[in-house]
């Protein structure tokens, strides 16, 4: 999932605590063009306050209105865009594709409180679950999930929904160097959760990116603290074998999809020959690490670097070989 579906939950949550009747709208299905992906969120109070999105603006205008005028009010809809408007009211997608949304209200009771913070957690990459919701009386639980299979489920037979969790793409930068600040912009981009590591403090001065976490430690110390998950990608970016080799080492240790070093092939060389020798890793352990990393499109400028390392790490995200490109 993406960090904004991450950011919706961490506010529906903080909403609900503070007494707040929320309503929580996801993807269901989508069917030609569509901007968002199944399992996406948008949140919305009573006020017309919200989080996350669903499209490109129109369809959220259009639930932001019906919810002003005091439609939603059962604990659960399921609402269809497109294929020539809603109900009748002659709201399509100018993409011209189809959108079914789930929308749960969820009232400020313990009940959702806990169902929220383990929602949370599920996709801080804590435990592999997913939700079931019935789509007649809105009771609502969480199943152990194998993360195999589409993100949504229709159970046609029970009239329910399963909404696979899968963690928010994490992306932890280890070291703070000019690619170090292109690669987090991209990756946010891309809806990563980008977390930056480094303990030099003139390094840390000079590193200005919005809505990134930066964490003033050794990446090594943060990634063997259980920092990752198997939605992580880790990359070290400094050329300084007291920050990358250090993070490579803890890496493999990890269920990281996506391990990678900056260097050219010499360099790379010497540093398996480092890792194997000072940091006892074995060949296995070797070939997980992307060295040199990203992919070869003759990157010459920190932006270049960056955009080839991002490349290649959605590549490995969704399962493309190099030939296949």
């Amino acid at each position: 999932m993406q960090h904004l579906d991450l950011q919706v939950i961490e506010q529906v949550l903080s909403w609900a605590r503070n007494g707040e009747t929320v309503w929580l709208c996801t993807v269901l299905a989508t069917y030609g063009s569509s901007p968002r992906a199944p399992g996406s969120l948008l949140a919305v109070r009573g006020d017309g306050r919200h989080v996350g999105s669903l499209s490109g603006g129109c369809v959220e205008e259009d639930f932001l209105a019906r919810l002003q005028g005091g439609e939603f009010d059962t604990p659960i809809t399921v609402l269809r865009y497109g294929e020539g408007g809603i109900d009748g009211t002659g709201i399509a997608l100018p993409c011209g594709g189809i959108l079914d949304v789930l929308v749960e209200r969820l009232a400020p009771e313990a009940e959702t409180l806990v169902h929220l913070e383990v929602l949370l957690a599920t996709l801080q990459g804590q435990r592999p679950l997913a939700r079931r919701v019935d789509l007649a009386s809105g009771a609502r639980h969480f199943v152990e999930d194998d993360g195999i299979g589409p993100q949504v489920i229709h159970d046609t037979e029970r009239s329910a929904v399963q909404i696979r969790l899968a963690p928010v793409a994490r992306l932890i930068i280890a070291g703070i160097s000019p690619v170090s600040s292109f690669c987090a912009q991209f990756a946010q981009g891309l809806g990563f959760e980008v977390i930056v590591c480094d303990p030099r403090e003139e390094m840390l001065e000079n590193f200005v990116v919005q809505g990134v976490e930066v964490r003033p430690e050794l990446p090594s110390r943060y990634i063997a603290a259980g920092g990752c998950h198997a939605a992580t990608a880790i990359v070290a970016l400094t050329h300084d074998p007291r920050i990358d080799d250090l993070a490579m080492i803890e890496a493999v240790r990890t269920s990281a999809f996506y391990i990678g070093v900056m260097g050219s092939l010499r360099t790379s060389g010497k540093r398996a020959e480092r890792l194997r020798r000072s940091g006892g890793l074995s060949d296995d352990d070797i070939a997980r690490i992307h060295m040199p990393i990203g992919l070869d499109l003759g990157s010459k400028t920190p932006a270049e670097i960056a955009l080839s390392v991002m490349a290649d790490i959605l590549r490995v995200q969704r399962g493309k070989a190099r030939d296949e490109l």
